[in-house]
């Protein structure tokens, strides 16, 4: 059974000691969905809502909240980000709006979390600017999609299992 690497020996929580890793280009990819009323996404669409724009405001939201990752989940390492993208589109079967983030760099360490955190600030951005029309938005199905190089190599969630 594979030990959990945020764990010493003893059981209690450390960084991960990157320094002996080679350095590799790393991707990650995640998404994640934002469910809402039709006319909520009606609202968001048009450009009308309260706060302004919605999508614009949740793709930066996302953006920034992959550089300060580390600020956020304590045992993630300051990086050095090479790209994010932060991709919101409507779903009228939702309906709601899906979010993906890719993250990229070239490291010693993965950007997974990278990816997640700015899906789910994205989503979050989201939820806080529409919730004055719609209190019942749902933030769902946030998930790693893709994840490629480093020692561990490359990883697909399985589309058919949902993993």
């Amino acid at each position: 059974m594979t030990r959990l690497s945020h764990l010493d020996e003893t059981g209690a929580a450390h960084m991960v000691d990157v320094g002996g890793k080679g350095e590799t280009e790393r991707v990650a990819i995640a998404e994640g969905c934002v469910k809402m009323r039709p006319e909520t996404l009606a609202l968001i669409r048009a450009g009308n809502a309260a706060k302004g724009d919605v999508i614009g405001t949740a793709r930066i939201a996302g953006i920034m909240a992959a550089k300060k990752t580390h600020d956020l989940i304590p045992l993630c390492h300051p990086l050095l980000l090479s790209k994010i993208t932060v991709d919101i589109e409507a779903d009228e079967a939702l309906p709601g709006l899906r979010v993906s983030a890719t993250v990229k760099l070239v490291g010693k360490t993965g950007v997974e979390m990278e990816a997640l955190t700015a899906v789910s600030v994205a989503c979050l951005t989201i939820y806080d600017m529409a919730k004055a029309a719609d209190k019942a938005i749902i933030i769902q199905d946030i998930r790693l999609l893709r994840k490629t190089g480093g020692k561990s190599g490359d990883w697909s969630a399985d589309p058919i299992n949902g993993n």
